[in-house]
């Protein structure tokens, strides 16, 4: 099928955040992403190919983490289920998996966004 334009990947998702500060450590320091670059308001992060990108909220709006999308999926480089699970729970971070599929984890992140980690092997 012909088609007028070709998309070849995703480039960055947005994610509205409260505290951009408290948000850098938790993607860049808990998760491992890196920085690409950044302003006093925003930051664009690098995860493989792929981009996240946390805009600081002004003050007095409103964050709708978990109702703005459904989830992110993100692929680890190494680590088995029950050890991530494991580490997640340490930091006091709330998990759960989803009926019928004993593999995933997901859990939420400062703002309530839903994000989801994928081990290696899974899909």
């Amino acid at each position: 099928m012909k088609t007028p334009l070709k998309v070849t990947g995703i480039d960055h998702v947005v994610l509205h955040v409260k505290d951009l500060a408290r948000s850098k450590k938790f993607y860049v320091d808990f998760l491992g992403m890196s920085v690409e670059h950044e302003r006093s308001w925003q930051l664009f992060l690098k995860c493989g190919d792929q981009g996240v990108a946390l805009f600081e909220a002004d003050d007095g709006d409103e964050i709708h983490g978990g109702s703005e999308m459904n989830h992110m999926a993100l692929r680890l480089k190494s680590g088995e289920y029950e050890k991530v699970k494991a580490v997640l729970e340490e930091q006091g971070i709330e998990v759960n998996g989803r009926r019928g599929d004993p593999r995933c984890i997901y859990f939420s992140d400062p703002d309530g966004h839903r994000l989801q980690l994928l081990t290696p092997g899974e899909e």
